[in-house]
């Protein structure tokens, strides 16, 4: 108790987070001396703890209420009076008013009086006001715009490449994010257009490249991307042609970008969102990446109780997909992209690798988009020694680490080698889920398995969908570990979703176009949590001695009247079959 700060030491603090004061379009400030009268709202006496007020009423305003720490802020009295105090703006004539309640150890926020969730830590002023901003996302704009941008790339540019068409609008949107003016540097051609890109790229990643040299990768794949765009043409009539393309280009873009970057934004991948509509194009003999269905990063992501004190590892992270649903969940657990966590989760708390150089340069780009995080990531074989100590040295004493992965299937690629290496390296304890076919360890390397099991517990196996993977046709499980514990014969816990409620929409892939998914999550993850049998899911134990995959249960016997009188009668037609050719040998 003799550290329990004080009313006055509470506000102090607060405030010198807020820097509640005085401008030329705003009075603010902390006391409880001011009254409302003397702040211009004649006849209230009401004194607040704090207080921003735009002279222009149609612009946010804050009220602030502190309590000593060891006051419960959520009683009905303190609620009361930080209404009490807004609804006083509110009726002088503000139109948006925040009210913030806080102790310090707690905060509660209210827009308009009514609750709304916040961080516990207090955030710039700023951070509260633009609560009143956001704006909601149009997902059928973003994939209109996505078509649009695709047919623009491949049918106008020329670029054939699904990765350099996806890798090309990704430094695009870096670009715009970073200040480049694309619509200009479009109107001008496209040497300038190119050197917007190009130079705002540079500029986004100097001073991360000091700490992560690979990086410069992403500027050496945009810079290998070729069309069929007669870009340089000296035609007064083909550069009118390519100007207008490249107009056309910038302000899709530019339409994306401004969705991506509003705080609405819920960390959907935009890489699978361009891969979804970019695949269209690609020829049925390529082979391309497999993405990770977002709504099944979000599940992995609350299977393995992941929060925002989660460090968050993927061994072949591809173009980023769960690190980036992972950073946006996390950060949206912290109050939002401004938070002072925020910056604190995307510095120390995501990591990854990817062999591919363009697959790679891809995932920089999507950490890019979705607000940083890609000094930690790394290009290179998760199967070689080099892979094991990066894993050591940037995980070894870290707390909460999660693995959340979904690594290339077959085995010349090293599947379980990678799985192996992963679990490994990171420290004991730590929470490990792969997604992988659902046959695969018991159809790898009975002593690389053998190896896997005598240092890490396989706790559950939850079969996925069959047709998760849309025309992929691959049958699916998420396999989940505990690192450093053996096996040592514990039975494995396993369940089956067998639908996800998501179909098919043309040319948008797999879409949940009647909100079933939220639903199934929730009673898959309790009835898994529980470790549930024979529930909605069909969870069961099985012997991890003799199986290591989830087993399809038995059909129950049961027979119907109409199935014993077809067998009757089938039994009457063969009898009188067998008299037909006795009678007829005793005849001959």
């Amino acid at each position: 108790m003799a550290n329990t700060q004080t009313e006055d030491k509470v506000r102090d603090a607060v405030n010198s987070i807020l820097d509640l004061h005085d401008s030329k379009d705003v009075q603010a400030g902390v006391g409880q001396i001011t009254t409302f009268n003397q702040l211009g709202i004649l006849g209230v006496n009401d004194k607040p703890d704090g207080w921003y007020l735009p002279y222009d009423k149609s612009q946010p305003a804050l009220i602030l209420e502190c309590k000593a720490e060891n006051v419960d802020i959520s009683t009905r009295k303190c609620v009361d009076e930080i209404k009490k105090n807004c609804r006083i703006v509110l009726n002088a004539g503000y139109e948006k008013v925040f009210g913030l309640l806080t102790n310090k150890k707690k905060s509660l926020g209210f827009m308009n009086n009514e609750p709304v969730d916040i961080p516990t830590d207090i955030q710039p002023v700023s951070w509260y006001l633009d609560r009143f901003n956001a704006k909601g996302i149009d997902k059928d704009h973003i994939y209109l715009i996505t078509q649009k941008i695709n047919n623009c790339l491949h049918s106008e540019f020329g670029i054939k490449n699904l990765y350099h068409r996806m890798i090309f609008t990704a430094c695009a949107l870096v670009a715009k994010r970073y200040g480049a003016d694309l619509i200009s540097g479009a109107a001008n051609g496209w040497a300038t257009f190119q050197m917007a890109i190009r130079d705002a790229l540079h500029s986004s990643l100097a001073v991360a490249k000091r700490q992560n040299d690979k990086l410069v990768l992403l500027e050496d794949v945009f810079g290998d991307i070729r069309m069929n765009l007669n870009v340089n043409s000296e035609d007064a009539k083909e550069q009118a042609h390519v100007k207008d393309v490249l107009k056309n280009f910038a302000g899709w873009v530019v339409d994306i970008s401004d969705c991506i970057n509003s705080s609405e934004w819920r960390g959907e991948d935009v890489m699978a969102i361009f891969f979804n509509e970019f695949n269209r194009y690609k020829k049925k003999t390529e082979s391309g990446q497999v993405f990770t269905p977002e709504h099944i990063t979000d599940f992995m992501y609350d299977l393995c109780d992941c929060n925002q004190d989660s460090v968050i590892f993927d061994g072949t992270c591809g173009s980023g997909s769960f690190l980036t649903k992972a950073m946006r969940n996390m950060m949206r657990e912290a109050g939002g992209q401004d938070t002072n966590k925020a910056a604190a989760i995307k510095a120390n708390q995501l990591y990854g690798i990817e062999f591919d150089r363009e697959i790679f340069a891809l995932a920089c780009a999507n950490m890019l988009l979705h607000k940083d995080g890609k000094t930690n990531l790394a290009q290179g074989d998760t199967r070689s020694e080099w892979a094991c100590e990066w894993i050591r040295n940037k995980l070894g004493n870290k707390r909460n680490v999660r693995i959340l992965m979904n690594p290339p299937y077959e085995n010349k690629f090293g599947c379980m080698e990678i799985v192996k290496n992963c679990l490994d390296n990171v420290p004991a304890g730590s929470t490990a889920a792969f997604i992988l076919p659902e046959k695969k360890l018991e159809k790898s390397s009975k002593k690389l398995v053998a190896e896997i099991l005598d240092h890490h517990r396989l706790e559950k196996i939850i079969k996925l969908p069959e047709n998760l993977f849309f025309g992929v046709g691959v049958s699916t499980s998420i396999f989940v570990f505990k690192t450093g514990t053996p096996q040592h014969g514990q039975e494995i816990y396993t369940a089956y979703i067998e639908d996800d409620g998501l179909e098919v929409v043309k040319n948008q892939g797999r879409h949940d176009i009647h909100n079933r998914w939220p639903a199934i999550s929730e009673r898959v993850l309790m009835e898994i949590r529980r470790l549930i049998v024979d529930g909605e899911f069909h969870g069961a134990w099985i012997d991890s001695k003799k199986y290591l995959s989830y087993q399809v249960p038995p059909k129950p016997f049961e027979i119907r009247e109409e199935d014993f009188q077809k067998t009757a009668l089938d039994y009457l037609l063969w009898q009188k079959k067998c008299e037909r050719i006795r009678a007829k040998k005793q005849a001959d």
